[in-house]
């Protein structure tokens, strides 16, 4: 249904932990901050968020872009970040069953094949969890190598 991503509409406070390198076995995480402010757009249909991240290296800003399609039933999320504002990231493509969002694409890391899934879970009002995984082997194995912490800025 298009009112899936209802509960991000206002202002985050973001944790993230991010693992420095990604598919190599890596167990280094940044941790940052970002704040970010989310609007309904197309009666709920569509979505987009305002980031200002802090990474270690230094402060960006990004766009993410969410577009919900009746006919499948399915939401696609684009990502559009600042330091690169021509191109846009493969959208990853999925729903949510029980509260849950999972959303996935095939895309290129390094110039070699992956597949990528974003997870939603733990929604609340207040809060909610999200998380990266990435798959060199068609998704018999994944690499968890994002997640973010979402609370509530009043």
């Amino acid at each position: 249904m298009s009112c899936d991503f209802d509960f991000l509409a206002g202002s985050w406070r973001v944790h993230h932990r991010r693992l420095k390198e990604r598919l190599v076995g890596s167990q280094q995480w940044d941790e940052f901050e970002r704040t970010t402010a989310a609007q309904l757009l197309m009666g709920g249909s569509a979505n987009m968020d305002d980031n200002l991240l802090h990474l270690p290296g230094g402060t960006y800003r990004a766009l993410t872009l969410r577009s919900y399609d009746p006919a499948s039933k399915q939401w696609a999320i684009w990502w559009l970040d600042g330091r690169t504002p021509h191109t846009l990231d493969v959208p990853v493509r999925g729903s949510f069953t029980d509260g849950k969002g999972v959303f996935d694409a095939d895309d290129l890391l390094n110039g070699k094949p992956i597949r990528v899934r974003f997870a939603w879970s733990d929604i609340t009002t207040e809060s909610a969890h999200w998380e990266q995984a990435f798959s060199a082997d068609a998704g018999a194995t994944w690499e968890t190598n994002w997640t973010m912490d979402f609370t509530r800025v009043r």
